[in-house]
């Protein structure tokens, strides 16, 4: 994994969902650290929304004007999975994205099927869900979307990890000049990650 060949999907984090996902800070509060990942390393982050007419815009907590030019486009859609001819096109344009990052809601709906698809996908993309800043409106449909991907779709380029483990292995190599910074943001994000892992993962132990 590379952060040259790596983007990151967002999906669908709404301010209208706040009051129905489960654990909806702790997904925006790692969202967020995931971003400054993003921010020091040079990664591109793309986001969807699902038909902002009804549903409104992404929360203004995620905090996407710190990433810039990186911050590639907001796309809206109605489809549930992310890859709609937009999203499709920012891939065609872009053939050095080999891993693609995936964070938001709802775990068992869009960020599932937007994996399935990017495994189906011909360019057949590294998929990495993170488990702590991925959610859904019912607690218990988090764990077995998770078991669905992990264990029926590993020969299928997916993966599911925690935030913390996928920066460290984006990072690579302490010697990196990015490494103070990310070190930083470990730090800095300690309490907000424990807690995040805590509420969105401490039932999931069996996947």
């Amino acid at each position: 994994m590379d952060p040259s060949s790596t983007a990151f999907f967002l999906c669908d984090l709404q301010e209208r969902f706040r009051p129905i996902i489960y654990g909806f800070e702790h997904v925006v509060s790692t969202t967020n650290k995931v971003l400054k990942f993003a921010k020091i390393l040079g990664c591109p982050v793309l986001v969807t929304t699902q038909k902002t007419k009804v549903l409104g815009p992404i929360d203004p907590a995620v905090n996407l004007e710190s990433l810039g030019s990186l911050h590639v486009a907001t796309y809206d859609k109605t489809l549930f999975s992310m890859l709609t001819p937009e999203v499709l096109a920012f891939l065609e344009s872009r053939p050095h994205i080999k891993s693609i990052v995936l964070m938001g809601i709802e775990s068992h709906i869009c960020i599932l099927q937007t994996a399935l698809e990017l495994a189906a996908h011909p360019t057949k993309y590294k998929t990495y869900v993170l488990a702590d800043a991925v959610s859904s409106a019912n607690r218990a449909e988090v764990p077995l979307a998770l078991y669905r991907i992990s264990a029926q779709m590993r020969a299928a380029n997916i993966t599911v990890t925690t935030s913390e483990s996928l920066g460290f292995q984006l990072l690579r190599d302490a010697s990196r000049t990015e490494f103070k910074a990310f070190s930083n943001i470990i730090k800095e994000e300690k309490d907000a990650t424990a807690k995040a892992v805590e509420a969105l993962l401490g039932q999931r132990s069996a996947l």
